[in-house]
């Protein structure tokens, strides 16, 4: 009872300096926004792409007709307000998908290693879980590519996807900042953490306990979709803080198995304190350029963003 004790309050302790960090960044001056160059020259490129050049008096008659069916298509094009069902659909079918094939590769695994009788070693299941971490999309049907890590690394202002394609918050952190978070951090607590409560719970990989950290990974790659391929900034607020509440919730299973797993999975919550407060400041900077309204906090219809599995996508992804 001590111990269940000890871990709601840590619990409730990580919960309360999450809440604090996320309600003083929204405060501080730090979401002021300073533009970069580059966020300036953003800026400038989509104000020039959404204005319509004049024309001479003296063009032709037709020419002025097609300028004017030209511009009875823009609307059309622009993003409405209506909900996307068909992106809610594919959000869920897809997570469905990756969920029902990493729970079938983990059932294999168990039945495999009962059947042999091996006793799988801590270092192997760090690794298994390590993979999971990090490349958990290979199991996703869309497409939820990452940004470019190498030039992220090099701190250049080239643009990649959901870095540097948009105006980002003046507080961004160095772009070298996310692969060493992803790569150092966040993967071994994640890794670690699981192969703990592999330990604790009888040598058994396809458990609800474990499970629990794989629903938040694939919750993560279809916001990876959302934000970083599709660019619907407002649908990728509410998305991201469902990332931040699967991450609690494999958190919370984790501390009823192993009280240590739980606290050092924990930890990654501070992380993605930090990454939902990025996402909503970089909704509030990128208003639609045509309407100077931001985007709803849903998917909505029209507009470029299109939901699609790449599996079935014959067409090359950028």
């Amino acid at each position: 009872r001590s111990v269940r004790v000890s871990v709601l309050e840590t619990m409730k302790f990580i919960s309360s300096v999450t809440l604090l960090f996320v309600c003083g960044v929204s405060v501080s001056e730090g979401f002021q926004l300073n533009p970069h160059s580059a966020s300036k020259s953003l800026v400038a490129s989509k104000i020039q792409k959404h204005t319509t050049p004049s024309k001479p008096f003296f063009q032709h008659h037709h020419h002025q007709q097609q300028a004017s069916a030209l511009y009875a298509v823009t609307p059309q094009e622009s993003p409405s307000n209506e909900l996307d069902n068909e992106a809610l659909v594919k959000y869920g079918s897809s997570i469905g998908i990756q969920m029902g094939i990493i729970t079938a590769l983990l059932f294999g695994l168990d039945t495999l290693v009962g059947t042999i009788g091996l006793e799988v070693p801590f270092p192997a299941v760090f690794a298994l879980f390590y993979f999971f971490s990090l490349k958990s999309r290979t199991f996703n049907p869309l497409n939820n590519q990452r940004p470019d890590l190498k030039k992220a690394v090099n701190g250049d202002n080239a643009p990649s996807k959901g870095f540097r394609d948009r105006v980002m918050p003046s507080w961004t952190p160095p772009g070298v900042t996310f692969p060493i978070m992803w790569i150092l951090v966040i993967g071994p607590l994640r890794s670690f953490s699981s192969a703990l409560v592999y330990m604790a719970n009888g040598h058994h990989f396809c458990d609800p306990t474990l499970l629990a950290l794989l629903l938040h990974l694939s919750i993560g790659d279809v916001w990876n979709t959302i934000n970083n391929t599709e660019k619907r900034y407002g649908a990728a607020v509410p998305s991201v803080l469902m990332v931040s509440a699967a991450a609690a919730n494999a958190a919370f299973q984790y501390s009823q198995v192993d009280p240590f797993a739980g606290k050092l999975l924990g930890l990654t919550l501070v992380w993605f304190a930090v990454a939902s407060t990025l996402i909503a400041d970089t909704w509030r900077l990128n208003p639609d350029p045509s309407t100077g309204e931001r985007d709803p906090l849903y998917p909505v219809t029209g507009g470029e963003s299109k939901t699609e599995f790449s599996w079935f996508n014959s067409s090359p992804q950028e």
